[in-house]
Parts: C-alpha cells; structure tokens; sequence
C-alpha cells in the first residue's frame, strides 16, 4: 500500500435474505440476526474492517426501513459510519455500489466492497489478500476475490483465472466468469483447475468504478449521479432522490460491469468464507455435536443425527431422525429435508398467500 492509503471500506446491507425464513424477514433480514453467537453479521462484518491503521469509517448503503437496526448494531460494536446511503428502492448491488462511488471524498479513493451477510473466519488471512491486492486496484484494475472451492457447489458463481498481473505475486487476470452451473459443468471445472468462488467482494478505485459503469451502463449511472446530486442530507445520512433512483436499472454488479470490463483482476483466498445463503450452509460452517448435530437454542436429540435444529422461542425434542432442518421462530415452525432448504422461499410465499 502506497504510504499513508486507506481503504474506504463499502458495506452492503440492503438484502432481504428470504431464504433463511423464517428467522430472517423484510423487517429483520439475515444479516442483522444473531445466528452464529452474540454478534449480529453485520456486526461481524463492521467488525472485520476496524483496524483504522488499514480502513477509514465504513460507508454503509441500506435500506431507509432499516435505519434504526443499523444504528443500534453499530452502537453496540462502537462502529462508526463516515455516511449512511439509505436506499428508497432495492435496485441490487450496481448501483447502490455506484451510490458509494459517487459519494466518494476522492475519485481515486480506493473501495472494498463487501456484503454485510457473509461470515469470514480467518481475518488476518483475508485483511492480507486485500492489502496485496492494493496496488493491482491502484493501477485501475477491478479486482474481485475468488475463494478457493471445496468441492463443486452449484449454488455459486465462478470465476476463471487468466494471467498473472505483472506486479503482482498474487492478483490474475479474470478470464470468464460463470453464473451458477450444474453439477456435471462443477466438476469438471474443477477438475480442469483454476476456478474460484465468486464471493461478491470487490477492490477498486471509486474513479475507476464510475467510468466503467458509463461505458457498460450509462442508463444506470445518470440515474444515480441525479440521485446523488438531489438528494437530501441529515448529518451522516443520506437519502438519495427517491424518483431518480427509481429509474435506475436494477442489475448486479457482477452482470452490470464485471462481466464486460476490460480490466478485471481476481486474488484467490481461502480465508473460511461462507455467504450463509441458507440452512444448509449454516450447517456446513458450524461446529457439530458427537452426533453431527448443529443445534442452537433448547433441543433434545436422542438417536438422532446430522440435524440443524434452531429453536430459541420453543423446546425442541426430536428421537430417532436424521437430516432434518428444524427451525423456529414465534408461532412458525419450518421442518424440511437437509439439501432441500433452497426450497425455503417457496415455502415463506406459500404461508404469505402468494403463488
């Protein structure tokens, strides 16, 4: 890192998280649940960017409705925001990314862009990824981290690698990236090597960001910059235009810029990340019982094993079963096969009355 350079750190906070129903709801989505401990993902991810020796305050991008969760949770870690963009609209991950660019205090400000519903466990393995990955950012490439696969998932994007960057001893080229495949087009990725995880987690110049976005999706970026440009400011917060941001396309950064920018690097890591996308990743990640249970909250298991049972509202009791996921929450419970809980949306809609 080129003396005295920080990294403005961009947490993003707007998901909705539907498919950990039916803890997570509108109201309280996935990343502000204690579902691993004391400290909410959000905390964790705050938390992950602290060292002030290496980032500046976060710039946190959410949603308005969810204002007061946020503050609270920051509070209660001692994090505090440089700003807080409060989305009128989900419009996915392009542009409230955009909305952090422009918010910028300097156009080659460099920006980590991180999720605030992932789980990484190795800290100092991923804070060393991204300081190597700085002067590959500086020199304008968009770089993304690849994670080191442990076997051929299908509910992740990939990502190929290329060429070594000169440079670098760490950072490759992006050569292709891969939407979610099948489990045949997993395995034999691979088993041709050099592939990663796409873990949705990027490093690149604030300037560099924008300009793509205006070769790429200049629709995207006008609606922005004019939401931006009017809106309305309260001490840290602010609050984008709501009717020119209503206009921007809603669109990923993954197919918005990273799938048709020139300049796309990756920086393999393995630093125990997990998206938490779902129960059955919950399971994977979490340390088992002598029975391969994972249990939180009150449970009573006998004869029973490779089950996640997450009860703190009632008392669970469960005898001779296998590979269930059991959930709680209120008056809802949730029962379905281990390897099923991608099912977990239809079934919040079917309760809620929607087809």
């Amino acid at each position: 890192m080129t003396q005295n350079a920080q990294i403005t750190p961009v947490i993003l906070s707007g998901g909705s998280g539907t498919r950990l129903w039916p803890l997570s709801t509108p109201e309280k989505p996935k990343q502000f649940l204690n579902l691993l401990g004391p400290l909410s993902m959000f905390q964790l991810t705050l938390q992950r960017c602290a060292d002030q020796t290496t980032y500046r305050n976060p710039v946190i991008v959410g949603s308005a409705r969810h204002i007061e969760i946020m503050q609270d949770q920051m509070e209660e870690v001692g994090a505090i925001a440089r700003t807080m963009i409060l989305e009128p609209y989900p419009r996915n991950t392009a542009p409230a990314i955009a909305l952090a660019a422009l918010a910028a205090e300097n156009p080659a400000d460099l920006l980590l862009v991180m999720p605030s519903d992932h789980i990484i466990k190795n800290i100092t393995a991923f804070r060393k990824a991204v300081l190597a990955s700085v002067p590959v950012a500086e020199a304008r490439w968009i770089l993304t981290f690849g994670i080191e696969p442990t076997g051929p998932k299908t509910g992740y994007g990939y990502i190929q690698q290329g060429d070594a960057i000169v440079g670098s001893d760490r950072s490759l080229s992006a050569k292709r990236f891969v939407e979610k495949p099948n489990q045949d087009h997993a395995e034999k990725m691979l088993a041709g090597g050099g592939f990663h995880w796409n873990a949705g987690i990027f490093l690149f110049r604030a300037d560099i960001y924008l300009a793509a976005m205006e070769t790429h999706s200049p629709r995207m970026l006008v609606a922005c910059r004019s939401a931006m440009n009017s809106s309305r400011r309260e001490g840290k917060l602010c609050y984008p235009d709501t009717n020119a941001f209503a206009s921007a396309p809603s669109d990923s950064i993954d197919y918005a810029i990273m799938e048709r920018a020139e300049k796309v690097a990756v920086t393999p890591v393995n630093p125990g990340w997990s998206d938490v996308g779902s129960w059955d990743s919950l399971f994977e990640i979490c340390d088992k019982d002598e029975h391969s249970n994972v249990i939180f909250g009150k449970a009573a298991t006998i004869g029973s094993s490779d089950n996640l049972i997450h009860s703190h509202d009632l008392e669970i009791a469960v005898y001779g079963v296998e590979n269930l996921i059991i959930v709680t929450h209120e008056n809802k419970v949730m029962i379905l096969p281990r390897g099923q809980s991608q099912n977990v949306k239809k079934i919040a809609q079917k309760l809620q009355g929607e087809d």
